[in-house]
């Protein structure tokens, strides 16, 4: 298998701008679009989400969650929804929503089990996130959450390529982290409208370089991806493995006040990432 053959050719066709999306993402585009039209209403966008199912479903799930429902008290109604969460979050649900069925474009039943081991990666890195910008970095926590969900696009749209180069995801993927990733991640990104303050941060994490003190949303999203127990199939075929990690982070946080922040979270994070996967 030659990989880095393969590679160059996903690299060289998404900048080409060769990349196929699931069909309900021109719909989660539009959602994006019309919240940043300063005329928007919550009337507009209930009647616009309500003709994607799974998006509708997953803004009622959300705000339901630990996270977001500080009352207690459960909602059906899409409308009501929508108040609870605010226009930034429904930003950040309407990637999540294309990013999650990317697994889907994956052709092989080999495949779409790695797609949905890296899911389940992104949804455990969003969550936790979420809660090191609030906690730890003192960032903005939608922009945190919103970065975490799209921190791994380059990712599915290599699964999503794999089937017309039989045995990649099954080779050493070295070459792929860093520079292919970064070149891939950043054609997905820019077709997905993502803010440029979330691409900053993308570029943080492809250079790996973790801040002391951690303080940026980049050093955020480093941090979570260090902290999180769900490994990237991905970054397991590429063999970087988690070395070192504990150390990186005995040397940025306390580990007292790390574990403490982490128990006090967990609750949290559980409730994001399953309303997230559904």
């Amino acid at each position: 298998m030659d990989v880095a053959g393969a590679l160059q050719t996903i690299t060289t066709d998404a900048e080409r701008g060769n990349m196929v999306f699931p069909t309900h993402a021109e719909i989660a585009l539009r959602v994006r679009r019309l919240i940043d039209d300063p005329d928007c209403s919550i009337e507009q966008l209930s009647k616009l989400i309500s003709a994607e199912p799974l998006l509708a479903a997953r803004v009622v799930a959300i705000a339901n969650s630990v996270a977001y429902n500080l009352s207690g008290r459960t909602t059906t109604d899409l409308r009501s929804a929508i108040s609870r969460l605010g226009f930034n979050t429904l930003r950040t649900l309407a990637v999540a929503v294309v990013v999650g069925q990317m697994q889907g474009l994956a052709q092989t039943p080999e495949h779409r089990a790695i797609a949905a081991r890296l899911w389940e990666h992104t949804a455990h890195v969003a969550a936790l996130a979420r809660v090191i910008a609030r906690r730890i970095t003192h960032q903005d926590p939608e922009a945190a959450f919103f970065a975490g969900i799209v921190h791994e696009v380059g990712g599915f749209y290599l699964i999503a390529r794999a089937a017309a180069f039989p045995g990649l995801l099954e080779s050493d993927l070295d070459s792929w982290i860093g520079d292919r990733e970064a070149q891939v991640g950043r054609c997905v990104l820019r077709a997905l409208e993502v803010p440029e303050s979330v691409q900053e941060a993308m570029e943080t994490l492809w250079g790996g370089y973790l801040a002391m003190p951690a303080e940026s949303l980049g050093d955020t999203l480093l941090l979570a991806g260090r902290l999180t127990t769900i490994e990237s199939p991905l970054a397991e075929l590429s063999g970087l493995g988690r070395q070192g990690v504990e150390a990186d982070i005995d040397l940025l946080v306390d580990g007292e006040e790390l574990s403490s922040i982490l128990a006090d979270s967990a609750e949290e994070v559980a409730s994001l990432i399953a309303a997230l996967k559904g």
